[in-house]
């Protein structure tokens, strides 16, 4: 697709931490890279500079003034964007970012593309770290920071490259679904929902799309697949390439028994072998087993897997604890959907099985700002004390009959017991736990942003307590 003509090359968009990433190893493969951004601060900006790559603040056609001999165009991007503008105007060469990674970094590797509604980053993570502990120097990107690799991306020379299948769409030129651009010899699917209400209209178009990525794997690959997932059930009736599943029946060709949860890790045996992980609930359990039965797929054995299990610290923004302050504990978890809310509380009060836990939402999402999980938000929500739902995000752009009702929630919060509050912003939220909140508690914040650096202003407002 591409020629050896490419030299310089642009990236619209570049303060993503995939577009980051993918421009500083094409930079070490001697590209002239440069790239823009609306909004350019750290760490991105720090890191991209430590990498002699120019980054311009904001877009421009200017910008283009160089004619890049390719531009890459982030997912962010759409139409109306200056940049977009003129390289359609004037007929430059473009292309996603899935794209380039195909071309430059993935094409003739044997490459491992984790995808499901849940669990990505979390098994994508363990997975690279067994291959990266036993010494096989994998590739990989990551949509989330493992804290045993530090980054969430790396090229080399390994035949390997480990990749998080995202469902989302590719770019606004491009509506397919990023990990049909991987070419997957090792498919994973961990679970499957309904999500991204933005751009699938229901659970079917997700599966739909979740075919086309089982298409692309060849005979002399295999699928992976949680075979106690009944929105996966339908998508493993190929003939094509090989399919195992695992899970927690027996019948899988990779099913764990004897499943013991602590507060602080989780045993399971497979039937030659007991794991040990030092991660909680049974959300880690499936995760595991697509990392194990992946890992024996490629050649590892159950003690080299398991010596990797022994020394993974877990991924930042995962059950992550940010501190502790006055007696509470402060914990960030990435979880949007409905079903990671209720699967994190769960091994959080396994983890903590006496403290008053209290969950703090952001609908910041696509889909959870809509009413398409209004009744499945209240019951994900089933294992926390008290509950509080900050104003939701950018509301007013919807139409009143899509909007997610807060009122509604809280109503169906309270008649299930909870104490349950709606706030407008980070700030109102931590003046409450700072009433409220009290010596043993556990606090879990939700959210897929920033949340306006709540997490820090949380365990100030704590400490000052005291």
């Amino acid at each position: 697709m591409f020629g050896s003509d490419i030299r310089t090359v642009h990236f619209v968009g570049i303060c993503g931490t995939a577009m980051a990433s993918t421009a500083a190893a094409l930079k070490d493969r001697g590209f002239v890279v440069t790239g823009s951004d609306q909004n350019v601060y750290p760490p991105m900006s720090t890191f991209l500079a430590s990498r002699g790559i120019e980054v311009m603040n904001g877009y421009t056609e200017r910008n283009l003034a160089h004619r890049p001999d390719l531009v890459v165009i982030g997912n962010a991007i759409s139409r109306g964007n200056l940049e977009a503008e003129h390289v359609l105007e004037h007929k430059l060469r473009y292309c996603s970012l899935p794209e380039l990674l195909k071309e430059f970094f993935i094409r003739g590797k044997r490459s491992i593309v984790v995808a499901g509604t849940h669990g990505k980053t979390t098994t994508t993570s363990l997975l690279t770290w067994v291959f990266e502990h036993n010494g096989l120097n994998p590739s990989y990107l990551i949509g989330g920071i493992p804290t045993n690799l530090n980054q969430g991306a790396r090229f080399t020379d390994s035949e390997w490259f480990i990749i998080e299948g995202d469902e989302y769409d590719t770019a606004f030129f491009d509506k397919r679904s990023k990990f049909v651009h991987y070419l997957p010899e090792i498919g994973v699917i961990n679970n499957l929902e309904f999500d991204h209400a933005d751009i699938f209209e229901d659970l079917a178009a997700i599966q739909r799309s979740f075919s086309h990525f089982v298409r692309l794997i060849p005979r002399n690959g295999v699928l992976l697949a949680n075979g106690d997932d009944p929105n996966v059930a339908g998508l493993l009736h190929v003939t094509h390439c090989p399919v195992k599943r695992f899970g927690l029946d027996r019948s899988h060709a990779v099913h764990a028994f004897n499943v013991r949860y602590g507060p602080t890790a989780t045993e399971f045996e497979l039937p030659s072998f007991k794991f040990h992980l030092n991660l909680v609930g049974e959300l880690n359990v499936r995760n595991a087993l697509a990392v194990i039965a992946c890992a024996k797929h490629c050649g590892l054995s159950n003690r080299q897997i398991q010596a990797a299990f022994d020394t993974f610290k877990g991924i930042r923004r995962r059950m992550e604890v940010r501190g502790v302050a006055g007696g509470i504990t402060v914990v960030d978890d990435f979880g949007h959907h409905p079903t990671a809310i209720r699967e994190t509380l769960r091994a959080l009060r396994i983890r903590y099985p006496s403290q008053r836990l209290w969950a703090v939402f952001e609908p910041r999402s696509n889909t959870t700002r809509r009413n398409v999980f209004q009744s499945e938000l209240a019951r994900a929500f089933g294992d926390a004390d008290a509950v509080i739902v900050c104003e939701v995000a950018r509301l007013e752009q919807l139409a009143p009959e899509e909007r997610l009702d807060p009122q509604r929630l809280m109503q169906d919060l309270r008649g299930a017991g909870k104490a349950a509050d709606y706030l407008p912003d980070p700030d109102s939220i931590v003046a409450h736990l700072g009433e409220k909140a009290q010596g043993g508690d556990v606090i879990c914040v939700f959210s897929n942003g920033g949340f306006g650096g709540i997490h820090t202003k949380l365990l100030d407002r704590l400490a000052r307590r005291g």
